[in-house]
């Protein structure tokens, strides 16, 4: 048995020893092949075989080396041409050798560095990943907290401003508290708009649990459509909704007994205007915000809404203010009470006097003002289509607007008082003066004639007036010397295309062209109110004048401040400066009424002066045919009153007269205020 085993032992090693042979055998013919190769035996296309281990650096290697070989093969061929030309064919044989023999011995030394230097990077790539792995945990554990720590600090101290209001705002409950709106009186006490209480139902959607059933709910309450209401309560991205705003007080305590989710109360206040239509448009209205939008809501909005305040407090998981938990609250200030002018029964008197006189002539409109020439106090202004501030839903068109105040118009033959007024306080005529007044006259290629067909006459200067002659007051104003310039100074004098400083929203001025515009024509249809626009309370102020000894005082609305018993003036100016003219012209404006065109104003036991008016209405540049604006202004000059009455209609589709409208308006009046005759 053991000596089976000793020649097995030797028969490995004789089989491993011819197997070394055969290997240093093998390398001697891969040795061989590639020296052949370096000397340029190989065939075309023959590659050399190359051991598995063998790399890219080998291949460089060797490359490295033939190109160096193939340079300094070249460069010793070349210095030996040069020496000795006839040995080129042996020493180039004797170089081939030698490149093929560093060929070889270079490719050799490259596989192995290669290999070596694979081996080598492998093993070093091993150690630096086993080594760097703690490492590489930490960096990245590093970088994990170093996000969150910078997220963090961008969290509380960039967007904590952002984030505590966000937090602020979803357990807070912040609004404005409406002051008590001052009330407005009539001259007699009587309320014309007055606040009252009422609560403002909110909601915020977050809590709302049924939006359909809680709007249903609502609708059956407080009326309107439950479609509506479960919009708002239905709203995302929100903690406020306004369900209805000021409600009627006992109707938000019913929709409270439901116990809505989500739904909430507030006390408020609500305007509300007693008189409705009646004076409307003096007082104006305001909107839901308690803000006055027109009239004298608006112009003393100031003084009537006083200081909004505002409240601020914690709510708790119900939505209702923590006990405590009020933040800020500042009370707000109630507004002031305003006493005006207004009496509201002579108002509701001529507004409906005007509208049954419009309706009767098939006037367009219509307006008239009432005002106390002595203090300026407007007693009641209207002009059609009428407003009720309790109901904006059904106003007309400017129907906010006092047109006797806010519109300027072509008053017409009322304007030759004022034509008059300057003859005699220039003393250019007297009224038993005559003149001779041709059918037409004709200026500038324009013919002038009188309303209504006529011959040639000559009239005095009183029946110029009490027959409203156009022929008759343009050749009287052009009489006088410089008879265009004195009527266009005293039309300034007089303030007639001047703001009257009326405390009310949105006076219109008039207007005048410039006195070197004018040419004859011009003149003449000034002188009997054409070419020239002035507002209604423009034309009382003038009137008032001649009713309060020459002076004119400012139209206004506010009489006192209750409260503070505040009783404001306002200011007057002296226009008339020949006083003489004042009476003469008075009793030329009775005549009229007596013996013209104002017959239809006269009251029995009462002297009434005043003036018609058949005004054409321009448009485009041209005056309309068959269409007119008819108004009478007028006084009661020996009576114990200074009111001054102004009446128009407008567009009335015909002649006419609506001096009797000032009859009835001024016999109201007499009534009302036991007005007696000197």
């Amino acid at each position: 048995m053991a000596d089976r085993r000793r020649d097995m032992r030797d028969g490995d090693y004789s089989r491993r020893r011819e197997e070394g042979r055969a290997n240093t055998s093998r390398s001697e013919g891969r040795s061989s092949r590639t020296r052949s190769q370096g000397r340029g035996s190989s065939r075309p296309g023959e590659r050399s075989h190359r051991g598995s281990s063998s790399s890219r650096t080998s291949r460089s290697s060797r490359e490295a080396g033939s190109s160096r070989s193939a340079r300094d093969a070249r460069g010793a061929r070349g210095t030996r041409d040069e020496r000795s030309p006839r040995g080129a064919a042996s020493s180039q044989s004797t170089l081939s050798s030698i490149i093929g023999t560093v060929g070889a011995v270079g490719g050799s030394v490259g596989r192995a560095v290669g290999g070596a230097a694979e081996r080598i990077n492998a093993s070093h790539t091993a150690e630096r990943v086993n080594s760097n792995r703690p490492f590489v945990l930490l960096l990245i554990f590093a970088a994990i907290a170093a996000i969150f720590f910078v997220r963090l600090g961008y969290l509380q101290v960039i967007e904590s401003a952002h984030y505590s209001a966000m937090a602020e705002e979803a357990r807070t409950i912040s609004f404005t508290t409406t002051p008590h709106r001052g009330t407005i009186y009539d001259r007699n006490g009587t309320v014309l708009a007055k606040s009252v209480d009422a609560t403002t139902i909110y909601a915020n959607p977050a809590e709302v649990t049924d939006a359909a059933a809680e709007a249903q709910a609502i609708a059956n309450v407080l009326g309107g459509d439950a479609s509506t209401y479960r919009e708002l309560l239905s709203k995302e991205s929100t903690t406020f909704v306004y369900v209805k705003r000021q409600a009627d007080v006992d109707a938000a305590a019913e929709v409270k007994k439901l116990a809505l989710d989500g739904v909430y109360f507030i006390a408020d206040t609500r305007r509300e205007y007693p008189c409705g239509q009646i004076g409307g448009q003096v007082i104006g209205y305001c909107n839901v915000d308690g803000e006055g939008i027109t009239g004298l809501e608006l112009q003393y909005n100031d003084i009537l809404s006083g200081t909004p305040g505002s409240y601020t407090a914690e709510r708790g998981e119900n939505g209702l203010p923590i006990p405590g938990g009020v933040k800020e609250e500042t009370p707000a200030v109630d507004g002031q009470d305003i006493m005006i002018s207004i009496d509201i029964e002579l108002q509701e008197y001529v507004e409906n006097r005007v509208a049954e006189a419009a309706e009767g002539m098939t006037a367009a409109g219509g307006s008239s003002v009432v005002m106390d020439a002595g203090t300026g106090e407007i007693y009641a202004i209207a002009s059609l289509p009428y407003m009720d501030p309790s109901d904006m839903t059904s106003a007309k068109s400017s129907s906010d607007q006092v047109k006797p105040i806010t519109q300027a118009f072509e008053p017409g033959s009322v304007f030759k008082t004022v034509s008059a007024t300057t003859i005699l306080e220039e003393g250019a005529m007297t009224p038993d003066d005559t003149l001779f007044c041709p059918a037409v006259i004709e200026a500038d290629g324009y013919k002038v004639s009188d309303a209504h067909e006529r011959s040639d006459q000559t009239f005095s200067f009183r029946q110029i007036l009490d027959q409203s002659s156009n022929v008759g007051i343009s050749l009287s104003v052009q009489k006088m010397t410089d008879g265009f310039t004195k009527l266009y100074e005293h039309i300034q004098k007089y303030n007639l295309c001047e703001k009257t400083g009326v405390d009310y929203p949105g006076e219109a001025s008039g207007t005048l062209q410039p006195l070197e515009n004018w040419a004859t024509i011009t003149g003449w249809n000034v002188s009997f109110g054409q070419g020239v626009a002035v507002t209604p309370l423009q034309l009382v102020r003038f009137y008032g004048a001649l009713a309060n000894d020459g002076v004119e005082v400012t139209p206004h609305f506010l009489v006192s401040k209750p409260q503070t018993g505040e009783v404001p003036t306002y200011d007057t100016e002296d226009v008339i400066e020949n006083k003489a003219a004042i009476p003469t012209i008075t009793d030329m404006l009775k005549t009229v009424v007596t013996d013209g065109t104002g017959k239809n104003a006269q009251i029995d036991g009462y002297s009434v002066a005043g003036k018609t008016s058949t005004a054409e209405i321009a448009e485009g540049g041209v005056y309309r045919q068959g269409v007119y604006n008819l108004c009478f202004e007028g006084f009661l000059p020996d009576s114990s009153s200074q009111l001054v009455c102004f009446v128009g209609l407008n567009e009335v589709p015909s002649q006419g007269n609506v001096s009797n409208v000032f009859k009835d308006i001024m016999a109201f009046a007499i009534d009302r205020y036991k007005i007696q005759p000197e």
